[in-house]
């Protein structure tokens, strides 16, 4: 059987870094996938996407945001009006089936592992069904396999020359239950880690020295997350994730098993939080604090009161988004009760548009705001400065441990050196 899988393009922010990560679910999902299977794959955001030039079985569209869900839906009609099948997978679709169904001759809701090759079944036997549910039904953590990157063209994934990290996670679930987030309804409120050894040997396969951790919140288990640094610290790799437990040994061992900078949300201007930045940063840990704008509780003066305490923390890098109510989760459900959503056009779902109605300013007000926001904290340094700083202290870091390779750029001193490295003449 011949599949294509699609990762189709989504609308950036216009405010970041210009750069695409490789994508984490389409790998992940590919290893679910058995051997016979002709695999080919194409992610839009790097890459033109020839429609038609294949002959592909089946089309599977694995999409993550809901931005991403209206252009999916264009390529789905595509194809369909072709004769050709077509399945929707991962998050965006999980959190959109009753419209995606609209689309597609099936849609998966849930995790692949052990259950998608139920689907490749019913296609060979012409017994597709319209709707494979497996949201609450997750699989056993030690069958996730070490996630598929050989699909990947990894030379599309560059940022000024520079490899961008790879993409690995070391668990599932999330205990938590944060008010924005939809995770509690696609991964479950348990915390759901995989065998620390499993992680070490995807680790170990991939051909790059630094990963971002994509887990919600490294922070569930304490003995948990002690025994993961503790294992990994060997591989020398130098890694990123969301939050780590701010307790002494834990910030010293992820220190010491490699940890670059985290992404640390940021909430309030409490002491609690400039702690934790101070706390991280002198363990040489950067932090890239991440603001989320428009809570009732926000008005415009508060917002330029938290840009003011972000800049006195010396972060070293902040992204803003704002409030956007996704489907199934707490906030919509509220805001939906409450008569606030301005609308459900999901291309503006990008966290970068106001799409409800804020409680203490309008919605155009809550727009300058994120604006002022990005404005004033890069006003002094632009972000390409700043993360060149920020490249500066890894290259440090692997001089240290001796895991540091002089590498020959094409055009990457006209970003300057510090960004990528020291290039070799």
């Amino acid at each position: 059987m011949k599949i294509r899988l699609i990762y189709p393009e989504w609308p950036k922010l216009k405010e970041q870094t210009q750069f695409n990560l490789p994508p984490h679910g389409p790998v992940c999902f590919a290893a679910a996938l058995s051997e016979d299977i002709d695999l080919s794959f194409c992610d839009e955001n790097v890459e033109e996407l020839r429609l038609g030039e294949d002959d592909a079985d089946l089309i599977l569209l694995s999409v993550m945001l809901t931005c991403q869900m209206p252009r999916a839906w264009e390529i789905a009609d595509w194809y369909r009006a072709r004769g050709v099948k077509v399945v929707f997978g991962g998050i965006a679709t999980m959190l959109h089936p009753q419209e995606t169904m609209q689309h597609a001759d099936a849609v998966f809701l849930g995790e692949a592992e052990g259950r998608f090759d139920r689907l490749i079944e019913d296609v060979r036997n012409n017994q597709l069904k319209k709707v494979y549910d497996f949201l609450t039904d997750f699989p056993d953590t030690s069958l996730i396999g070490t996630a598929r990157r050989g699909i990947l063209k990894k030379e599309l994934y560059r940022f000024r020359g520079f490899q961008m990290v790879d993409l690995v996670h070391a668990s599932r679930g999330c205990r938590f239950n944060c008010f924005p987030c939809c995770t509690p309804y696609l991964g479950g409120r348990k915390f759901r880690p995989r065998p620390v050894d499993a992680v070490v040997e995807e680790l170990k396969s991939i051909d790059n020295d630094q990963v971002f951790f994509v887990d919600n919140s490294l922070a569930q288990d304490d003995e948990w997350e002690k025994e993961l640094f503790r294992t990994i610290a060997p591989l020398k790799k130098k890694w990123i994730s969301h939050p780590i437990k701010d307790s002494d040994e834990i910030l010293d061992l992820a220190a010491e098993a490699g940890c670059w900078y985290v992404y640390q949300a940021i909430v309030d201007t409490s002491d609690h939080i400039r702690r934790k930045i101070k706390r991280l940063k002198e363990r040489g840990i950067g932090v890239e604090g991440t603001v989320l704008l428009g809570l009732d509780d926000h008005d415009e003066d508060y917002i330029k009161r938290l840009v003011d305490f972000l800049l006195e923390i010396d972060l070293d890098l902040a992204e803003f988004t704002i409030l956007t109510p996704f489907p199934h989760t707490p906030i919509r459900d509220q805001l939906m009760r409450q008569g606030r959503i301005l609308h459900s056009d999901w291309r503006r779902y990008t966290t970068g548009k106001v799409v409800f109605e804020p409680a203490k300013m309008s919605p155009s007000a809550l727009q300058s705001m994120y604006e002022y926001a990005w404005e004033t904290f890069y006003h002094d340094e632009s972000k390409e400065m700043r993360m060149a700083r920020m490249f500066l202290k890894l290259i440090e870091k692997k001089k240290k441990d001796g895991t540091y390779k002089r590498v020959r750029l094409s055009g990457a001193r006209k970003w300057t050196k510090a960004a990528v490295g020291e290039v070799a003449p």
